[in-house]
């Protein structure tokens, strides 16, 4: 059995939404433009949520590809400031979805040691920045499936 082949297949399947999780395209493809802005209780909008994917995302991917990466300020830089427009969201699911290629890319790249130190973190490997990728849109996924 090739483990490191068995490996980056599960993390690309948990990358793809597959098995018990809902994919990235499928939430996305066809949400309710109209009700991008709108909110239930107290809660984030579709729009503030899916933006929050994306930033969060990116800087994920940021710090694992880039030696050069600088640290963004919690909360304050990962949550949109202003509501989204039809544009605004067709593009933010744009970069989403190109994002997660990337990731995918990087996984899926036999010449990318899961296991090794990213240079620049504390510990961090690409694995464990995959799997948080995944769990964190999986996290949110779900709010935007109850909001649509």
């Amino acid at each position: 059995m090739d483990k490191d082949k068995a490996l980056r297949e599960h993390v690309l399947e948990l990358l793809d939404g597959a098995s018990a999780h809902i994919s990235l395209e499928s939430v996305l493809s066809d949400f309710p433009i109209e009700k991008i802005n709108r909110r239930i209780g107290e809660s984030h909008s579709a729009w503030q949520l899916l933006e929050h994917i994306r930033i969060a995302q990116w800087d994920i991917l940021d710090f694992s590809t880039n030696p050069e990466y600088k640290e963004m300020a919690w909360p304050d830089d990962y949550w949109p400031k202003k509501a989204g427009t039809p544009e605004s969201w067709k593009e933010s699911v744009r970069q989403v979805l190109d994002d997660l290629q990337s990731m995918r890319g990087l996984v899926a790249n036999k010449k990318t040691d899961l296991f090794a130190k990213i240079p620049h973190g504390s510990g961090q490997t690409i694995l464990r920045e995959a799997m948080l990728v995944a769990d964190h849109n999986a996290y949110h996924l779900g709010q935007l499936v109850m909001l649509r």
